[in-house]
């Protein structure tokens, strides 16, 4: 096996002192090693900030949503719907083929900014 060039720690003398203390007559680096390779070593995550290309896509689809009025549209659709007075007029039918491709549009919008796997 290759041994990977050495890492380095920079401390203060106060925590090298407490470092050698907690490593009692173990060597430092065996010490050190069997601290941060412990199994119930606490596991940190860097929170993700999405890259600049994904925030422009949520920004995208964020103002589509702030331009149109599908969601309401789509609601009083759904509320004449239920209560059976729906008609469906030629103009109904372009206002909903619309609709459903703005919402295919932002599902995909999104699932490519957020980096899901569809």
């Amino acid at each position: 096996m290759t041994r990977l060039a050495p890492f380095s720690l920079r401390l203060t003398p106060e925590e090298r002192t407490q470092l050698e203390a907690q490593a009692g007559s173990m060597p430092l680096a065996s010490y050190i090693k069997s601290v941060v390779f412990a199994d119930e070593a606490p596991k940190y995550r860097r929170q993700r900030k999405p890259p600049v290309a994904e925030q422009q896509l949520l920004a995208e689809v964020l103002a589509r949503l702030g331009q149109t009025r599908q969601a309401s549209n789509l609601n009083q659709i759904a509320k004449h719907l239920n209560q059976g007075t729906l008609i469906v007029d030629p103009d109904l039918e372009d206002d909903l083929k619309r609709a459903v491709a703005e919402v295919a549009w932002m599902r995909a919008t999104l699932i490519q900014a957020l980096g899901v796997k569809s």
